[in-house]
């Protein structure tokens, strides 16, 4: 999949063309606002994550002007502007969809993939990477809910983390660190074995839905379809 990515930020560049390469993520980056649409148009991406904040033109003029040439391409808007009124701009000037700064990495390729398996179907090459659906469990990234097939799955919001990150990674261990991380961010007082805690009671909501959760010794732990 090739996406194109209109950031100004060095270190952003770096980091997401590194880190949505090792996940066959091919990323083009593009600097400037002005220079965006060209390349756009050179490049032929399968999705665009466009900058509001760009120098010469800012992202929505991007949008703009490309929808006006004809670009239907799937736009994801990346922005630190994250209010009600900044979302529904960028939806109005014809933003697929749209996501404040700073994300998660795993979120943000969930939102890639979906909006390019939105544009090309469920038959192309990515047909078989579906990290947002595992068993019986489906992820929607437009409201963050986890499904059990057409029922909603009830979690609370360290359940929810810890199982949006595990579908993420459809087939690969999660480490105890990053989970910790994720589940208990910026909460210095709790304790490392508290993830034990949330994993426990997590299997147990688990049952039933196709879905298991292992545990994978000195790795980390694995959400895999029930066999």
């Amino acid at each position: 999949m090739k996406l194109l990515l209109v950031e100004d930020d060095p270190t952003m560049q770096i980091t997401l063309q590194r880190t949505l390469g090792r996940r066959r993520i091919d990323v083009r980056v593009c600097g400037d606002g002005a220079q965006a649409v060209t390349q756009w148009r050179a490049i032929e991406p399968d999705v665009v994550a466009l900058d509001l904040s760009l120098p010469n033109l800012d992202g929505l003029q991007v949008l703009a002007q490309a929808r006006a040439e004809g670009l239907r391409t799937p736009v994801l808007l990346l922005t630190a502007r994250g209010t009600v009124g900044d979302r529904i701009v960028g939806l109005n000037a014809g933003a697929d969809d749209y996501l404040p700064k700073p994300f998660d990495l795993d979120e943000l390729e969930a939102r890639i993939r979906a909006l390019r398996r939105r544009s090309h179907g469920a038959t192309g090459p990515d047909a078989g990477l579906n990290p947002q659906e595992i068993g019986g469990l489906r992820f929607e990234p437009d409201n963050g809910a986890i499904y059990n097939r057409a029922e909603l799955l009830e979690l609370t919001p360290r359940e929810l983390a810890l199982l949006k990150a595990l579908m993420m990674k459809p087939g690969h261990a999660v480490t105890k660190e990053r989970l910790f991380e994720l589940v208990f961010p910026g909460e210095t007082d709790v304790q490392y074995e508290a993830i034990e805690v949330v994993v426990y009671r997590l299997r147990k909501k688990l049952v039933g839905t196709g879905a298991v959760l292992m545990t994978m010794r000195g790795l980390g732990y694995l959400l895999r379809p029930e066999t």
